[in-house]
């Protein structure tokens, strides 16, 4: 009887992430969240993160910048959002939207001292966070601003009543306000 095993990558093993590669993630409705705004910029995101997967090495930075202003205007909007609907600021939505600016900062700071493949592997990573991140956390985030009747545009809360009497403090797809949970 033989038993198979199967070894952990190596440094040998595991991808060189040098040079540009195909798109590891498409647009397509499975990332929509039904809510406009957030869908059109989610949609930006992944053709951004397109760009700089496809990008020669001599435009991968300047490819990553444009992702890196991209995620920031994205993140501050939505972060706004919550704030405006009754998240907690330290929800940790808005606490991953942190973490993960600053791990592109960090990958840009990379690409300006030249050295790329941490900004090929972020990348790539990317394509696996977002959409979990897109189809969970924002998804709930969508139908939280959908339930109070919020205005994207101009941040108006026309169903005051449906705010929720205490800070939501979960991530968005499962959303808990001082202890309990909300359906």
């Amino acid at each position: 009887m033989s038993t198979a095993t199967t070894e952990a990558p190596t440094l040998a093993t595991a991808p060189s992430w040098q040079g540009p590669c195909a798109p590891g993630l498409a647009w397509s409705d499975a990332l929509t969240v039904s809510l406009q705004d957030m869908d059109d910029t989610h949609e930006e995101f992944v053709a951004l993160l397109a760009a700089v997967q496809q990008a020669p090495d001599a435009e991968l930075v300047a490819r990553w910048r444009e992702l890196v202003a991209h995620t920031q205007d994205h993140f501050d909007r939505e972060d706004a959002w919550m704030v405006a609907t009754g998240f907690a600021p330290g929800s940790c939505h808005m606490t991953q939207h942190k973490v993960v600016l600053q791990v592109l900062r960090e990958g840009l700071l990379s690409g300006d001292m030249g050295v790329l493949s941490p900004i090929r592997q972020m990348a790539h990573e990317l394509t696996i966070w977002f959409p979990q991140h897109a189809q969970t956390m924002d998804a709930g985030l969508a139908l939280h601003l959908k339930s109070v009747d919020f205005d994207t545009a101009t941040g108006q809360v026309r169903a005051p009543a449906a705010l929720p009497a205490a800070p939501i403090s979960g991530c968005g797809g499962s959303c808990s306000s001082s202890g309990e949970q909300a359906a």
